[in-house]
């Protein structure tokens, strides 16, 4: 939770409404304030060196988490927990589109970023880029970035907020999953946005 306690305390409790799990959803004008809140324009690169935009997934449900090739263990777990979620959704998971950015460009080049994401879903789209692309792909989700150096050599690990966002067709926020969400809970929030969705628009 260290990245959620940078936010602005409205932040924070308009998150905390609309958390899964939580008894009672956020009122309307804290939705809508959330809708805007997370996302935005990104301009990255993916995994295999093409050039990808936010506008590149429109129309679809986008289910995004920030992180890094070289994290331990964090990282591995919520890619983990997407990758099930999104084979426990049925057929709302045709709708879906994974996504990893990440937060240390400085190593997750292409060819570094390619394999990693293999090991996960088939359709899990790796992003990176310039330090400046990525900076402004973390400022538009709020994600809390920052460069921990090891004792005694150059290496280093990236602090980095854990949480993964599910975000509408348009490119609005949707709701977001804190890490340790079990795969069939992030599963069953998200047939249950893409249900409502498809039932509002009939």
């Amino acid at each position: 939770m260290r990245a959620v306690r940078r936010l602005a305390p409205a932040v924070l409790a308009m998150l905390l409404a609309a958390s899964p799990g939580h008894a009672a959803g956020p009122p309307a004008a804290a939705g809508d304030a959330l809708s805007r809140a997370f996302g935005g324009p990104f301009e990255l690169v993916d995994h295999i060196g093409a050039t990808r935009t936010d506008r590149d997934f429109r129309g679809r449900y986008v289910l995004v988490t920030f992180g890094y090739t070289y994290c331990p263990d964090i990282c591995p777990t919520n890619l983990q927990a997407m990758s099930d979620a999104i084979d426990l959704a049925g057929p709302a998971a045709e709708r879906i589109q994974p996504l990893f950015v990440s937060v240390d460009p400085e190593r997750d080049t292409v060819d570094v970023l390619g394999p990693y994401v293999g090991h996960f879903h088939p359709r899990l789209i790796g992003l990176t880029g310039t330090e400046a692309q990525v900076r402004l792909a973390a400022k538009a989700y709020r994600v809390h970035r920052s460069k921990v150096l090891m004792d005694g050599n150059d290496d280093y690990l990236v602090n980095h907020s854990s949480l993964t966002f599910l975000m509408g067709p348009e490119g609005n926020f949707v709701t977001l999953f804190p890490h340790g969400t079990p795969a069939d809970k992030m599963a069953d929030a998200i047939r249950r946005h893409v249900a409502q969705a498809a039932s509002d628009n009939r």
